[in-house]
């Protein structure tokens, strides 16, 4: 019976943190909790599309979040009805 090793590999984990790295040094913008998970969750989601090397890990990032107000979420106000 074949085993497979469903978690990833240190280098595919490396290209994973240094998108997101590059990300904030391309858009000159400082880490924060949210924008850090935002980001994280992105680019999981391009990781499990097949985008594996830190290239197109990086280009899809800067595309799909061209700048650092692309990161901010509209979240609902105390004063908001549904």
């Amino acid at each position: 019976m074949t085993e497979f090793n469903l978690s990833p590999q240190i280098e595919d984990v490396n290209a994973l943190s240094d998108a997101i790295r590059t990300w904030y040094r391309h858009n000159h913008a400082t880490p924060t909790e949210q924008s850090t998970q935002l980001l994280c969750s992105a680019v999981v989601d391009l990781y499990n599309q097949g985008h594996r090397t830190r290239e197109e890990l990086v280009t899809l990032l800067i595309m799909k979040f061209d700048s650092l107000d692309s990161l901010k979420v509209n979240a609902p106000s105390s004063t908001s009805h549904h």
